[in-house]
This record gives structure tokens, sequence and C-alpha cells, in this order.
């Protein structure tokens, strides 16, 4: 952890109330940190969810204290646990990012060097010579004191995992911590937590991945990560979409170069192209990241508490169509709106949120919002 920083455990009672509130429909990381910014605790952000639900037009329901004390009991049973945002056990990387999980499920992991980390990602298919690569990578990097993070996907992931086996390896999952995908690498989860690496997700228990949550999944191998490896990745794969999000994220990016008659290199060649770092070896990785120092500022503080202000200024009547009117499909700083509205930054808050679980505005970057696609 950083010298200096302020961590405090959650009570019993506060982490249900997390877990109660993060596991309701139409909540997000996002919309949480808003809850919790605008009413001051989980607790208070449950008691107001109703109203909430009529101003927005959303029914929305949190789960029973008893199914998030069956969760926490069912991960107790699996040897994992729950580490929320500001919490010690919490990852200092994540922090940085926009849209960090307040809560994850997490295993193993406690003799890691959670800042030293390397991403290395790249395609199921991956060729022999890729294969190969990505071991003689991972291998240095592990030897050098860095602690390899992927998503424990065939391919590049698969070979990462088991060549930093023994130095330290993070492997974020898609899906619940009893849905491992794919099945065949539940080996391979065992050994990662045999050999001290660990597992982590912000899945619930019992959560079979989708599509759409492996993006949710490329965002933490990223940001988890000082850099990201692509080592072999088609122009349309999961391994670009984690570069982009690393790049948003303020990470390096670097790609192993490949033969231009390979499909499985377009990517990585692209991504040289359009300036990654081209890596010929683990050297070529850590000159870069042994210097790299992301933003250590906090994003999310759980025990900050409203003003007085805050809870007194609510929206004005025509406070909400002025906004409206001013939101477009284009993404928009919220600093920029507050200037051009007039309306009050405690306000705006109340209002982008009650838009946000109503499902008419998406965010982008934690503090660009835009109205969503009809």
């Amino acid at each position: 952890m950083q010298a200096g920083r302020v961590t405090r455990e959650l009570t019993p009672a506060q982490r249900i109330a997390w877990l109660r509130l993060i596991r309701t429909e139409n909540i997000g990381p996002v919309t949480f940190r808003q809850l919790l910014n605008r009413f001051g605790s989980a607790e208070a952000a449950l008691e107001a969810l109703p109203d909430i639900s009529a101003k927005a037009g959303r029914p929305m329901q949190a789960i029973s204290p008893t199914r998030a004390e069956d969760e926490i009991a069912g991960l107790d049973r699996y040897g994992a646990r729950l580490v929320a945002q500001g919490e010690p056990g919490y990852p200092e990387h994540l922090l940085q990012i926009s849209g960090a999980p307040p809560l994850l499920t997490l295993a193993g992991g406690e003799r890691l060097d959670w800042r030293r980390t390397v991403g290395i990602v790249g395609a199921r298919n991956a060729s022999s010579a890729g294969v190969k690569m990505t071991r003689t990578l991972a291998g240095d990097l592990g030897l050098a004191g860095y602690s390899v993070v992927s998503g424990l996907a065939r391919g590049i992931d698969t070979a990462a995992h088991r060549a930093s086996l023994e130095t330290g390896t993070i492997a974020v999952l898609a899906g619940g911590f009893d849905r491992i995908y794919p099945e065949e690498n539940i080996p391979l989860a065992h050994d990662i937590l045999d050999n001290g690496g660990a597992l982590l997700t912000e899945m619930p228990l019992g959560w079979e991945p989708r599509s759409r949550d492996f993006p949710r999944r490329n965002r933490l191998v990223s940001g988890l990560s000082l850099g990201v490896v692509v080592v072999e990745a088609a122009k349309r794969s999961g391994s670009l979409i984690t570069a982009r999000l690393a790049l948003e994220q303020n990470r390096d990016v670097f790609a192993v170069p490949g033969s231009p008659l390979d499909p499985r290199a377009e990517g990585g060649n692209l991504l040289i192209q359009q300036g990654a770092r081209l890596v010929t070896s683990a050297a070529d990785i850590i000159e870069v990241v042994s210097s790299a120092d992301p933003a250590r500022h906090a994003l999310f503080e759980p025990e900050w508490r409203p003003d007085e202000a805050t809870e007194q200024s609510e929206p004005a009547p025509d406070d909400r169509g002025k906004l409206l009117q001013a939101l477009s499909t284009t993404p928009v700083d919220v600093d920029e709106l507050i200037a051009q509205t007039g309306i009050a930054p405690q306000a705006m808050q109340i209002l982008l949120l009650e838009l946000d679980i109503g499902g008419q505005i998406e965010w982008s970057s934690g503090q660009l919002v835009a109205l969503r696609y009809s």
C-alpha cells in the first residue's frame, strides 16, 4: 500500500449494506459511488431507493440481507473474501480508474506485489510462436519481481499464467468465483492459488459469464496493471479492447510484432503503427514500467459524508429540463454542464443520478456524460 494512504475496514453491517446496494439491478460502480456521495452511506442509500426509483421511473429492488449473508458465507466456503474500496486489501491501482468495483471477490494474493504488475493478453487460438513468446515474457517479468495479470482465457492468457505460477500471477474472472470460464482452466485456477497467486472478480457467486462481461473483466486486467502487453490479436478482438481501455486508464501499451501474413498479428501490428511500444523481450517492458507512476489519487473515499449544503441543495423545478436540453449523444464533461446550465453542483449530482438510474444517460471515463442512443 502507498505510504500515507488512509484505509478503513467496513463493519459487518456496512459490508452487508454495500453488497446489497451493488447487487441491486441498474446500479453499477459509477451509480454506487454517486449514491454514497449523495447519501453518505450504503444504508442511507438503500433507504432512499424507493423514492429514487419512483423519480427515475425504473423499478429497483435491493437484494435481501439474507441473500447478501448467503453470498458472503458461500465465498468463505471457497476460501474467498469480499474486499471494499478503501480497505487495506483493495488493489491500489484500481483506485485510479473510472468505474472501479466498490466490492471485489478475492482469493489468495497475500504474497503478491500488487504495485509491480504487468498485464499480458492475446489470442485464444494462439500460435505456437505466440505461446512461446508469452512464456518467455511472463517468465522473465516474474523473475524481475513483477506479478503477471491476465484473464484466464485459452491461448495467450493461459500461457502467461502458467509461466508465472511460481513468481506470482493474478487471474481476473468474467463470471462468479464458482463459474470459472473456460472449465478446462479450473485446474489452472487451483494451481494459481496453490502457488500464492490470486483470483479476482466483481461478479456474484453463481454468475455465468456473458459476452458483455468480458470487456468488463478486461478493464480490470488493464486497471490492475502498470502496462499491458498484447502478444497476438486480430483486428477485432477482446485484446484490442483491453489495449484501448489501458490507454484510457493512462497505462502503457506494448505489442509483440508478428508476420503480416498471420491474421493473429494484425491487431498487434496495428497497435505498433498507432504508437504502442514494440516488444522483443521483457527488458523492453521493464525499462518503461519500472519508472511508471500513474496518478495515485484515490477516486473514492468510503468514509466521506455529504456536508450540510449537499443535503439541502435540491434541484429547482426547471433544472431537469435545462439539463436535458444541454445534453446530447456527444459526451460532455460534468463541469462544463454545470457552467452552461447554472445548475448547482449538488443539484446536478442528484439529477444525473436519477437520469442514470432511469437509463437515460451513460458515462464515459467517469466525468463525461451523454444521452443514450434511443
